[in-house]
């Protein structure tokens, strides 16, 4: 069954743009990109790290902004177009219920984060295996 609408979720990492390079090459269908920004009061984020403030929150919202806008760049060069979408929140849970509030039919995501840590790697490594756990349709881990 071809896909319909294909969600690549974008965390900046290099795994991250292959996955949506393969998405936009192998399918010829509606492609919605999503960042997700966590918390920074959660106990994974950043914030845990570099401490809340508004000045974190909007720092990370415009990083975000940047993903799905370099994302935007990358599907034009490709003669293609992207949506886009910024959510807040665990990415996992994030990435699923986008799945299931947009009829997604497909995700196509990276395994694991790029250059941030061996923590980091492995705390977003468990983002791909929750969704490939927990996702009502195909998910594809480009490694």
């Amino acid at each position: 069954m071809a896909a319909s609408h294909v969600l690549v979720p974008l965390d900046g990492s290099p795994l991250a743009a292959d996955a949506l390079d393969d998405a936009l090459e192998l399918f010829d269908c509606r492609v919605t990109v999503l960042n997700v920004v966590t918390p920074l009061d959660a106990p994974m984020s950043e914030g845990g790290v570099l401490g809340a403030g508004e000045s974190r929150r909007e720092s990370a919202r415009e990083r975000a902004d940047r993903i799905v806008d370099r994302a935007t760049d990358r599907a034009a060069e490709r003669d293609r177009r992207v949506e886009t979408a910024v959510r807040t929140g665990d990415p996992a849970e994030a990435i699923l219920q986008y799945v299931d509030a947009h009829d997604v039919d497909r995700v196509v995501m990276g395994g694991h984060g790029g250059e941030r840590g061996r923590v980091a790697r492995r705390l977003l490594g468990t983002v791909a295996t929750n969704v490939v756990g927990e996702a009502p349709v195909t998910v594809t881990v480009v490694r």
